[in-house]
């Protein structure tokens, strides 16, 4: 079914726009929203489509959707930040930051282990019930006291829910803001991005509801990746709800669109620069690519090497011929590049979720035009 296409695009990105055409035509897309970024500046910005599935809400220039693990992205960056500015030591220890965390086998554990999945906390042990995933110092609580389900530094398992609080527990002890607060004042307002980890009831009117996917992922009984998904258990329909998006859930809930996400990202991809602005030093940017882990990650079970936060490009995920290159997506299929060789940062968000965690071929597509535009 053909959708309504809005927005601008440089000639020379005229494929991805065709791409984005066929994602509503050929690939049952319903309301998304596509934007590339080059040399720090806007190239591509388009949205279409609807917001409901009787299609009688067009998806408009300002719509949000909950982007699901895409949010990764935003914690990873606010903590790269404060450690460009020398306020956080990657490599020390966590109970540096966080002294409760230092019990139950987790001595040892480093800030870096939080941003590579190797922490060996994927899951939780104690129940996870009622409003509790909503409730900050009851999760960081929860989490300081537990023993990790795999020796942490060795191997990445995909922390879909836990490295949020993870990560925003760093921010929080170092800076004394949550990193909803921090992440908005020091990243998303210096580069005009409209994404938000934590949503006032003001953006309801914004904010679009997901389409679930038919199904969910389904690992075997038992696995780290089964007791992972179990605990904290999440329902594809809970973004709908105001107590989530209210909620700071760094791993999963923030809201936004592909413009807002590469506004905020550009600065990685860009040596620390965006939109006039500098966020961070050149080198910061490319901490990224110390790599933490390769192999097949124990939750998701698909071979993955992991730098400072971002999946990186590799033979087994091949997302650009660049070699500098990051990625990660969100549940449903949003997705988020970070290319340092060309300068380019890439974003897809929608509202129809497939079942996959790390992208489908919606934005796969509209990648692959993007480079093809870039040899052209």
């Amino acid at each position: 079914m053909t959708a309504p296409i809005h927005g601008t695009c440089d000639p020379r990105f005229a494929a991805v726009k065709t791409a984005f055409e066929k994602n509503f035509s050929e690939h049952g897309d319903l309301g998304a929203s596509v934007a590339i970024t080059l040399d720090g500046e806007i190239v591509v910005d388009l949205w279409g489509g609807h917001l409901d599935e009787a299609r009688a809400q067009p998806w408009q220039e300002n719509t949000l959707v909950n982007v699901w693990s895409s949010t990764k992205t935003m914690a990873a960056m606010s903590l790269l930040l404060l450690a460009d500015r020398g306020d956080v030591d990657l490599y020390a220890k966590a109970s540096k930051y966080w002294p409760e965390f230092a019990q139950n086998g987790k001595e040892d554990i480093e800030v870096r282990h939080f941003l590579s999945h190797n922490a060996g906390l994927s899951g939780m042990d104690e129940k996870v019930e009622g409003d509790a995933l909503y409730d900050w110092e009851w999760m960081t609580t929860a989490l300081a006291k537990q023993q990790p389900w795999w020796e942490p530094g060795t191997q990445s398992g995909y922390h879909a829910i836990t490295q949020g609080h993870l990560i925003g527990e760093i921010v929080r002890r170092v800076t004394g803001q949550t990193i909803g607060n921090f992440f908005r004042q020091e990243i998303a307002e210096p580069t005009g991005a409209d994404f938000h980890i934590g949503a006032d009831e003001a953006l309801d009117v914004r904010i679009g509801n997901l389409v679930p996917p038919a199904s969910g992922p389904s690992p075997a009984p038992d696995s780290i990746a089964s007791r992972s998904f179990a605990n904290p258990g999440v329902d594809a329909t809970e973004p709908r709800k105001r107590i989530w998006r209210a909620a700071e859930i760094p791993a999963a809930n923030g809201q936004g669109n592909a413009r807002s996400i590469v506004r905020a990202q550009t600065a990685m991809a860009n040596g620390g620069q965006a939109f006039g602005k500098t966020i961070m030093s050149e080198a910061g940017t490319r901490r990224i690519f110390e790599k933490q882990s390769e192999g097949t990650d124990l939750v998701l079970g698909i071979p993955l090497t992991f730098g400072m936060g971002y999946g990186l490009n590799s033979a087994s995920t091949p997302i650009s011929p660049n070699s500098n290159t990051a990625f990660w997506g969100g549940y449903g299929g949003s997705s988020v590049i970070i290319d340092q060789d060309a300068r380019l940062c890439f974003s897809y968000v929608m509202n129809k979720m497939e079942s996959g965690l790390l992208g489908d071929p919606r934005g796969f597509g509209l990648a692959a035009a993007m480079y093809m535009s870039m040899a052209v």
